[in-house]
């Protein structure tokens, strides 16, 4: 049987966080029924609970949960570098819920412990300097980043270890917010491939906020893997992808076209079909934001062609869908309603379910908001029928649903009423029985207002029960339902 935090990070994974998180919760409540609480096993356990709670976007728990882990003593060689981890853990988990000055005491604190237990020279030590380096970065402390960073480097390269791929990565960001104009990717000739490519990888990973910086690093990141690996390498059109994306945040549009642009004529070069494919609606959408509406249309037209020649159903209906859409907002009703009427039909050919439900949820809005209340009616329920309830279309669906019942042209408003009443579903569903009289939710500023009337004075137990119930509802709808505004 696989472990329970597996299964916990599969159904992650398939953005079931409520599910993921009850897996966990039996566990640490198993683990403590067997060793008892405070054991080295518990530790454990709280870890693993904290590293789901992490990805689940509950950081305040998760950091809660480290804690308890590292606060209980250890009892050997090996359970004191689980606690070494623990506080680490506590450290990058303050970082992200914005908690800087708590961060970097515990990240200060942690390599402070790592020193006197693996010694200056050892890799160990070095695995505590790297996320205290990322953090001074982002703090704007370089100087003190740069000399940090300096000594995980050599670390890690004396070592011969893995993680000096990242390292180099972090370094190139803090020499380039240094402004000393180094070269900050040095000497790539000198590194296997393999190495280079972990670089890449790990320069895209880095959390560097600030859209311009990101955009100068990606820049120089894809000059050197260009020179490099060739132009055609993957690792080299990873890159210029993040660059496209770090390019459109910093609100650059024509310097995304023309990433994009090198990556589709990279993909031709090699007959990568969908690759190409991908990049072409990509360069579609891109030259939509950059104003070149005619530009946009004809590349949708062009990634139909291909998407005739790959021949699956799924990917013909995602372009004619896209395509639509696209008319649609170009103020071309006729031929929109022609090509998303062609993407519902294609996807009926093939076999999934969510492509059907995607193309009938397009197709119904576009229909409400021409006032075809009947036919957007049918189409929108037709669609619904087959989808996740929870996916994304199927949460603006049916909100627009709602709306044709009443009569109206358009539910584009009534979106943060649906997702309060699935939000209060979802929690309703996970209470003790009971314990609520009522349960109103609202969407207030973009987030959740939610005011609880109990039946009678809960228990600790409920109370803390309360208080996951309403934390994992938080996190499974923000994570699942971010996107669910739709174009209309």
């Amino acid at each position: 049987m696989p472990a329970p935090a597996d299964i916990a990070f599969a159904l992650l994974r398939e953005g079931r966080f409520g599910d993921a998180e009850t897996v966990m919760l039996r566990e640490v409540e198993a683990v403590t029924a067997r060793h008892g609480q405070g054991s080295i096993e518990w530790a454990s356990a709280q870890c693993d609970l904290g590293n789901v709670l992490l990805q689940a976007g509950q950081l305040g728990r998760a950091v809660d949960c480290y804690r308890q882990a590292a606060a209980v003593a250890p009892r050997g060689h090996d359970s004191q570098k689980d606690q070494l981890t623990y506080r680490l853990n506590v450290g990058l988990a303050l970082r992200m819920a914005g908690r800087l000055d708590e961060a970097e005491a515990e990240l200060r604190k942690g390599a402070e412990e790592r020193l006197a237990f693996y010694g200056r020279d050892h890799a160990g030590h070095a695995f505590g300097l790297e996320p205290l380096a990322s953090l001074l970065l982002e703090r704007g402390d370089v100087a003190a980043a740069r000399q940090v960073v300096e000594e995980t480097v050599a670390n890690f390269w004396s070592n011969g270890h893995e993680r000096v791929a990242p390292a180099l990565a972090l370094r190139a960001a803090v020499v380039l917010a240094g402004g000393s104009g180094e070269p900050p990717f040095p000497a790539l000739d000198q590194l296997p491939d393999h190495v280079v490519e972990q670089i890449a990888h790990s320069t895209g990973q880095l959390p560097v906020e600030d859209g311009t910086a990101r955009k100068r690093l990606l820049t120089a990141l894809a000059a050197a893997l260009e020179e490099r690996l060739g132009p055609d390498h993957p690792g080299t059109l990873g890159a210029l992808s993040a660059l496209a994306n770090a390019s459109h945040d910093a609100g650059d549009e024509t310097g995304r076209v023309d990433v994009i642009t090198r990556i589709l004529a990279a993909h031709d070069r090699q007959g990568r079909q969908e690759e190409a494919l991908a990049a072409a609606l990509g360069l579609a959408m891109a030259l939509d934001d950059a104003g070149d509406t005619e530009g946009s249309l004809r590349t949708y037209a062009s990634a139909h062609e291909r998407a005739g020649r790959i021949g699956r159903p799924e990917v013909q209906s995602q372009v004619l869908r896209n395509w639509g859409l696209a008319l649609k907002e170009a103020g071309r009703p006729g031929p929109a309603e022609q090509r998303m009427t062609e993407a519902l039909e294609v996807a009926r050919r093939g076999a999934d379910h969510e492509t059907v439900g995607r193309a009938g949820v397009a197709l119904g809005l576009f229909l409400q908001h021409e006032g075809r209340l009947e036919e957007a009616r049918t189409t929108l329920e037709a669609a619904l029928a087959v989808m996740d309830p929870v996916h994304r279309d199927a949460i603006v669906g049916r909100s627009h649903l709602g709306a044709v019942l009443d009569g109206r042209t358009c539910g584009c408003g009534d979106m943060p009423e649906t997702i309060a009443a699935a939000f209060r579903e979802f929690v309703l569903t996970r209470l003790p029985a009971g314990l609520l009289d009522r349960l109103d939710v609202a969407i207030v500023d973009g987030d959740f207002k939610i005011d609880v009337h109990l039946k009678r004075e809960p228990a600790e137990a409920e109370i803390n029960r309360l208080n996951e119930v309403f934390g994992t509802a938080q996190a499974e709808f923000r994570h699942r339902l971010s996107d669910s505004r739709y174009a209309g």
